[in-house]
């Protein structure tokens, strides 16, 4: 169910700060090879925001406060396939619309509206025809367009009770998922078969996955999307495996294994100071703090532990500050999380980035995918890892940069270790945090245990 004042006080919200009138188009799904077979709706996640269910091949107009649903009704065809659909009307009770028209009535209302664009080619090609009927694209509705960007991020930047009441779903399914992956993997001979009953589990809850799993022995390619390999003892998994609730809200949740059940000594090493960079950027955060210093205060701890175990050389903050932890640690401790797994992103580094701040060309800072400070409401992820990337390890550059950083023959008895990252969704509360997914242990020893 969802929560009708939740969403016309987002409304309201967004008529407070803007004095324009919105149009935000749902989105379509689009055939995926003859016109009947569609590949699965997801609706925009702004659209979502506030009007609360997927629906397909609508838009919402929002000014002042109110909301206007532009839909057509179920083809009387529709029916044979589909079953009764609900229509307009049933719609428009259920989000709490002032008025609802058919989607031909919107071209008339549309005279200089703010919007943003939708992902999929085909709304996107009917939405800039159907605004370019009544104004050009030109400086002055680029510009409230991006007024409304603006307004949207600083609405989605922290959460409501009922968004929070979502999310905290999502992660309960993906915690429940994990464990299942965990315990089953010795039952499992590829890849595949664990990633089928992780994503079985989350289908049964009637949600989907937020974002194409991560489940594989290759931990070093950071998005491997493949599920072919067999798995075998000695090996570690790395499952990023997250939920979407049926009103689109995501979680986001990495554990790394041993298929065998019993973390090596050097695998165990890494684990460790892996967890312990994760543990300390948790313990951090509260608002006020800038989530820049986070990622650095990991990729400390990172740099910290890899001296301790004699695989870095040198000062663990010198090292941090010519970026020699990146060789292993090459991306953000983390991101935004909501509607999106990562939030917004669609928007750029106007979402993630606070005014007047741009990336870093750094090696260890560029792919930092938030530079704001926190803020009560917030839920963001941290999940450091530790990679032995090839085209890292092996890249001419960096290996002259940092050669007498690196002790490589330590280097070479870690071949067991591919890849982990440990990652966790946390609230920001007001006075510190709250881990959401704190149900799923992150300790070698407990993953052991539940192995058994």
């Amino acid at each position: 169910m969802i929560n009708i004042n939740t969403l016309k006080n987002r409304r309201q919200k967004l008529a407070n700060l803007i004095n324009f009138p919105v149009v935000l188009w749902s989105g379509k799904s689009p055939s995926k090879n003859f016109k009947a077979n569609h590949y699965p709706f997801r609706a925009s996640s702004h659209f979502l925001y506030f009007a609360g269910i997927p629906i397909e091949n609508a838009a919402i107009k929002l000014e002042n406060g109110k909301l206007d649903l532009f839909m057509d009704n179920p083809s009387p065809d529709s029916t044979l396939w589909h079953g009764e659909m609900p229509t307009r009307e049933d719609i428009a009770r259920e989000i709490g619309a002032n008025s609802a028209y058919p989607m031909e009535v919107l071209k008339d209302q549309i005279d200089d509206v703010a919007t943003i664009p939708v992902q999929d080619i085909f709304t996107y090609e009917k939405q800039q025809k159907m605004l370019q009927r009544s104004l050009s694209i030109n400086k002055a509705s680029k510009e409230i367009d991006n007024q409304l960007m603006k307004a949207i991020i600083s609405l989605r930047l922290t959460h409501d009770e009922t968004a929070l009441k979502e999310i905290r779903k999502a992660v309960n399914v993906s915690v429940e998922a994990h464990k299942i992956g965990i315990k089953s993997t010795k039952k499992c001979s590829t890849e595949a078969e664990v990633r089928a009953v992780m994503e079985s589990y989350i289908i049964s809850k009637n949600m989907i996955c937020a974002y194409n799993s991560i489940v594989t022995i290759n931990g070093e390619i950071l998005h491997n999307e493949t599920y072919h390999n067999s798995l075998k003892s000695g090996d570690l998994l790395l499952a990023d495996v997250g939920a979407e609730t049926a009103l689109g809200w995501a979680s986001d949740i990495t554990r790394t294994w041993p298929v065998n059940g019993h973390f090596s000594s050097s695998q165990r090493d890494i684990y460790d100071v892996v967890l312990a960079a994760h543990d300390t950027c948790i313990e951090a955060i509260k608002p006020g703090v800038e989530y820049r210093e986070i990622h650095l205060l990991g990729a400390k701890i990172m740099a910290e532990g890899l001296v301790n175990l004699g695989i870095l050389k040198g000062d663990p903050e010198t090292l941090v500050e010519k970026d020699a932890h990146a060789i292993f640690f090459p991306h953000g401790i983390g991101h935004l999380l909501g509607l999106d797994v990562h939030d917004m992103e669609d928007l750029g580094d106007l979402a993630g980035y606070e005014e007047g701040r741009t990336r870093s060309d750094r090696f260890g800072l560029g792919y930092l995918r938030l530079d704001r400070p926190l803020k009560a409401g917030m839920v963001v992820t941290i999940e450091p890892g530790f990679y032995q990337v090839p085209a890292i390890l092996n890249h001419p550059q960096f290996k002259e940069k940092y050669d007498q950083d690196i002790n490589w023959d330590k280097l070479k008895q870690l071949s067991d270790v591919r890849g982990i990252r440990i990652e966790d969704d946390i609230l920001v509360t007001e006075t510190g945090t709250e881990i959401l997914t704190q149900n799923l242990p992150t300790q070698a020893e407990n993953i052991e245990e539940m192995m058994r």
